[in-house]
């Protein structure tokens, strides 16, 4: 992998979805993407998100409309969980270049989806070998395997998008990030110049709270150390373009998403 290197491998066994019956946890990866982006592929898990690592051949006809099924299906979960999904495009050997990986997401439209990297082939070992295409999709702060196959077939895109669902959906800290609202005020929603901010939470807490568009850009941040019940945070939402966003709201270290709609 261009300038990045690998770091401790942990072996646990572990229940997986895969057809291969692999039972593995993740193989660290972190460094610079052959965009000359940082990457840390722990440091992603640590966050709660979800990782697709695939794995091409250069000229495999079939590594391509799997990675995109991939794309559009994270595209839809994303649009719930902004930025939860990433992935990452490897070639399975290490001959492939950077210039090669770079050209062939951009080629077949997937850099929404994967970031380019290089050097797959320690990768590839780990996993349990290369077919046409290899897919791994990673998940939890245990740093599981959640999904991998070696010979893709259309189910594996429900079975993914279950197992990431299911992931999110019961980790901890995670566990209410389905749009909860009872713990929370949030209005005038719709919004229009501003957005105010209430909560029923008793006693002191530590507030962070960003509003991301649907792409998972963060547009707005604010924080607040001694927020309690008694307190009112407004956000001026004048800047903002009309649309839908999501309210990301970490109170005390538990994260709520909430919808949002801005109307000028």
């Amino acid at each position: 992998m261009k300038k990045s290197y690998f770091l401790t491998i942990t072996l646990s066994l572990i229940l997986n979805f895969s057809f291969a019956q692999i039972t593995t946890t993740a193989m660290q990866f972190s460094g610079l993407d052959c965009n000359d982006n940082a990457i840390d592929l722990f440091a992603d898990l640590d966050a709660g998100k979800a990782v697709i690592l695939h794995f091409f051949m250069p000229n495999c006809s079939s590594c391509i409309p799997v990675a995109q099924k991939m794309q559009a299906m994270s595209q839809t979960i994303n649009s719930s969980y902004p930025g939860m999904v990433k992935g990452y495009a490897f070639p399975f050997q290490n001959t492939t270049t950077c210039s090669y990986t770079s050209t062939w997401v951009s080629n077949n439209n997937l850099s929404t989806l994967y970031a380019p990297v290089d050097s797959g082939a320690t990768q590839v070992a780990y996993y349990g070998g290369f077919g046409m295409p290899t897919v791994v999709v990673l998940g939890g702060t245990d740093h599981q395997v959640l999904f991998t196959t070696q010979n893709f077939v259309t189910s594996d895109t429900t079975t993914i998008k279950e197992a990431i669902l299911n992931m999110f959906q019961n980790a901890n800290g995670l566990n209410d990030i389905n749009m909860v609202g009872d713990k929370f005020q949030l209005f005038p929603n719709p919004a229009n110049e501003f957005l105010n901010i209430g909560t029923i939470e008793k006693g002191i807490s530590s507030l962070h709270v960003d509003i991301t568009d649907i792409a998972g850009k963060n547009v707005m941040s604010i924080s607040n150390e001694n927020f309690n019940s008694s307190s009112i945070d407004k956000l001026n939402t004048s800047q903002l373009n009309n649309g839908n966003y999501f309210v990301n709201i970490n109170l005390n270290g538990q994260l709520y998403i909430r919808k949002l709609m801005v109307i000028h």
